[in-house]
């Protein structure tokens, strides 16, 4: 049975993404008053959706908004999974 975990660690959430060919992005036009947007991670080809951001931004928006990252490291059947999912703390 495969099991999402739910980490903060910059670190961990990092390495997590980055084994997987993830780039921190945010969801074009979600900019608030802030500076934060909706997170992503965009994976493999460039998603037109998505913004590219650097990981300070990225961990900064993160941290801001108090979120966790719920991740599944694999599939039930033992593949690399790439499901996440921001959640708050």
């Amino acid at each position: 049975m495969a099991q999402a975990k739910k980490i903060t660690d910059h670190d961990e959430i990092r390495q997590w993404a980055e084994e997987r060919g993830g780039r921190p992005a945010c969801v074009k036009r979600t900019e608030d008053k802030r500076g934060s947007c909706v997170l992503r991670f965009d994976f493999a080809e460039k998603d037109p959706a998505l913004e590219d951001i650097s990981w300070d931004e990225f961990f900064r928006i993160f941290d801001e908004n108090e979120l966790a990252l719920l991740e599944q490291d694999k599939t039930a059947s033992g593949k690399i999974s790439r499901f996440s999912k921001f959640v708050n703390r």
